[in-house]
């Protein structure tokens, strides 16, 4: 398969059980009020080597704690998911009820409580209704399928217009490795992963650490470089179970077959990263700033988020208004040392902005890009070899009433 083919709807809706030895499933156990799909499973016939990455908010959720000490173990043979509900803020009941999720997986998929990923999503500050909960997972055990991933994706979602799914697979020695994933995210995106929950699966054979070192090294250039509101979530995870039933050769080291699964990885978390990004709470635009000849990664990441944080600039894009005004102006307060007579914007392809002065152009090939979904922002800072892409999204008036209505 190459690069083209590999988030086609066939292997997308395979998800989490495109790769060997997964299953999955997705139940109503009545945690949303609306009735929807609210609780997931995923299953590794066998212990899978795991990695993880979780929020940096000091105000970190129940499932967070438990999660963390699954991914120190270094083995996992399920998840369990739910939506409704973050289990944040809850207290040492909130604590109890992530423990007691781990042990009912367990029980039902006959499996270590101390191997179960916790996932949660929802209102903070309320405590999960463990009766249906149980029930839920008694159901969801039931109900694992090799075609279950797109329940489980629909499972988790809360102000997601759709369930992130892809898929992925390359060859290896003779061996198919196959990679999928589910994630939900909408709002609360940055700074540092975003209101996530991101479970991949992949069938490879990885040494555990290299696999944390990967994922937490292609985080950093994936889901910490989206902004939806500038907030950040209690509940944030990215998880990868690998649970070697490819059969291929062990991976120990950084070698030529590392690389391999080094990209597909990328390419997996990128997709999600930016369909996250893309699907942002009312959002009608996806931008994508790219900010290049910079004096470090860090300093274009910064001057990105400048400009994908700021309202100013984000309402203006909702209505197509090509103020780059606001865009200088974000670069300006961003905190890096820079030359204004050397930075050069452009929106799509139009420059707007160069030698510290506005630039003149086509206000109909202007109007063109403006109305497009998909706009790409460009700074140019001219101070060094170094780039950075930011994903983020315009303000629209459903963002201040999906979010002013969030609780009600």
């Amino acid at each position: 398969m190459n690069s083209q083919d590999m988030f086609t709807e066939k292997f997308s809706r395979a998800g989490v059980c495109y790769p060997q030895g997964f299953s999955a499933a997705g139940v109503r156990a009545g945690i949303k009020k609306s009735g929807n799909l609210d609780l997931a499973l995923i299953y590794s016939e066998n212990p899978a080597d795991v990695a993880g990455v979780f929020t940096t908010n000091q105000v970190a959720a129940a499932p967070v704690y438990v999660s963390k000490k699954v991914v120190s173990g270094g083995k996992a043979q399920a998840v369990c998911a739910n939506a409704g509900c973050a289990n944040a803020c809850t207290g040492d009941e909130g604590d109890r009820n992530a423990r007691l999720m781990q042990e009912f997986t367990a029980k039902n998929l006959n499996c270590n409580p101390d191997e179960v990923i916790i996932g949660s999503t929802g209102i903070i500050g309320v405590n999960l209704p463990m009766g249906k909960v149980e029930r839920g997972i008694e159901q969801a055990a039931i109900n694992l399928s090799r075609d279950g991933s797109a329940d489980a994706g629909n499972a988790i979602v809360t102000t997601d217009t759709y369930s992130k799914a892809c898929a992925f697979e390359f060859d290896l020695d003779g061996k198919t490795i196959k990679l999928g994933a589910i994630a939900k995210g909408s709002g609360m995106i940055q700074p540092n992963l975003a209101t996530m929950l991101c479970f991949i699966t992949t069938d490879i054979s990885i040494d555990q650490k290299l696999l944390q070192e990967t994922l937490s090294d292609i985080t950093n250039v994936t889901f910490n470089m989206i902004s939806i509101d500038g907030d950040m979530s209690t509940n944030d995870m990215v998880v990868v179970m690998a649970n070697g039933a490819a059969g291929n050769d062990r991976i120990t080291e950084k070698n030529s077959a590392y690389e391999k699964f080094y990209s597909a990885l990328l390419d997996i978390c990128t997709e999600i990263s930016k369909r996250i990004a893309s699907d942002g709470e009312g959002a009608t635009k996806f931008l994508t700033i790219d900010v290049v000849n910079a004096r470090s990664f860090d300093e274009a990441k910064q001057v990105g988020m400048s400009v994908a944080k700021s309202p100013l600039v984000k309402t203006a894009f909702f209505g197509e208004d090509p103020n780059w005004g606001r865009v200088v102006c974000a670069v300006g307060y961003s905190g890096i040392e820079i030359d204004p007579n050397k930075v050069t914007v452009k929106f799509g392809s139009l420059p707007v902005y160069t030698n510290g002065l506005g630039v003149a152009f086509d206000t109909d090939a202007m109007k063109d890009i403006m109305s497009e979904h998909d706009i790409l922002i460009e700074i140019d800072l001219g101070s060094g070899e170094s780039s950075a892409t930011v994903w983020t999204c315009d303000f629209s008036y459903g963002y201040v009433k999906i979010n002013g209505e969030y609780h009600t």
